[in-house]
């Protein structure tokens, strides 16, 4: 679940766990109704934020707590503790306390905490924000990895778009209580259904346009500056849109004698190096700027001031409904 502070992630996790009662609807696991169901009793485990690991207990006391409840064998109890650690690699720290552990250490015994109990579900409430931006890139990959080796589902709540694009089957983006779009990664990211959504996962150029109405393609037609272009996707009726196109689905020429097709003729504004890649910012006709992505080695030939050609196949052109940017250009004081 995806979306910025606010807009209910926590809430809806919450309402899975059994600390909320929703209001209406349900909450089905497997199809079943759990809502009347106390927490204590749902098959589901939480991993919070903060980890919430005992101070003066032992790594492996930690993760057999929630054991004491079930009444296992000490040998059981044992072999499950012993199992749960190796899982997440923190089979050789059992004896240690929490304050010994470095935050990414904590965080894997938060997990085998949460895992030792064989939920059918695990919550996870953005549990990487504490950690710094390396180590969390390397237990994003962990923590998929972990889930294909249990083969249980992970609700997991973030506002990083790169972590939910990195480690999720599907992604709920959500705004305001609501589900903007759900679907694969590539769904959500290639084919937003709505500008917010291509707003707040990566980066995107949103600029608004006439549209001319359907195309003989079964996309459509519409005008940008005194260029008109084909957009994919679906049809959109002939009015105002937004144009939703990805950086890195630009290519940017020296302007020619002869504007090539499919193209828009700018003014290069500034060369922003990334590293790798660099982001080119091209002013065009009517005002409206469009950011273009291209490794480093291509940008370093343009310069501010240069005169440029924005090429752009119309499969990487959308258009959306011009209402569609109005979520994420509001503001929310509640709280997740």
């Amino acid at each position: 679940m995806l979306g910025p502070s606010g807009c209910g992630k926590t809430s809806t996790l919450r309402m899975i766990a059994g600390f909320e009662e929703p209001t209406s609807g349900q909450v089905l696991l497997d199809g079943v109704d759990v809502s009347a169901i106390p927490a204590h009793q749902r098959p589901v485990n939480t991993v919070f934020q903060n980890y919430a690991l005992f101070p003066f207990m032992s790594v492996s006391e930690n993760v057999a707590f929630g054991l004491k409840y079930e009444k296992v064998s000490k040998q059981e109890m044992s072999r499950r503790v012993g199992q749960a650690l190796e899982l997440v690699r923190m089979g050789e720290y059992g004896k240690r306390k929490p304050s010994q552990l470095s935050g990414g250490q904590q965080q894997r015994v938060a997990l085998a905490r949460a895992l030792v109990l064989g939920p059918q579900v695990l919550l996870l409430d953005e549990p990487l924000g504490a950690l710094d931006a390396k180590l969390r890139k390397t237990l994003q990959v962990e923590l998929k990895a972990l889930q294909q080796s249990v083969g249980i589902t992970f609700v997991y709540v973030t506002h990083d778009q790169e972590e939910a694009l990195t480690m999720s089957d599907r992604i709920a983006v959500m705004a305001h209580g609501l589900v903007e779009q759900i679907g694969t990664p590539a769904q959500v990211y290639e084919q937003p259904d709505t500008a917010y959504v291509a707003d707040f996962l990566g980066s995107a150029n949103i600029i608004d346009v006439t549209c001319l109405g359907p195309s003989a393609s079964g996309g459509s037609t519409f005008k940008l500056g005194d260029v008109v272009l084909d957009a994919g996707g679906a049809p959109h009726a002939a009015g105002s849109a937004k144009l939703v196109v990805r950086p890195e689905r630009l290519t940017l020429e020296p302007a020619a004698a002869t504007q090539p097709p499919r193209s828009v003729r700018g003014t290069v504004e500034r060369v922003v190096y990334l590293g790798g890649n660099s982001d080119i910012a091209v002013s065009l006709p009517g005002g409206a700027e469009i950011v273009v992505n291209r490794p480093s080695e291509v940008a370093r030939v343009f310069g501010a001031g240069d005169a440029v050609d924005v090429i752009a196949e119309p499969d990487a052109l959308r258009l959306l409904p011009p209402g569609a940017l109005a979520l994420s250009n509001s503001t929310d004081d509640a709280t997740d």
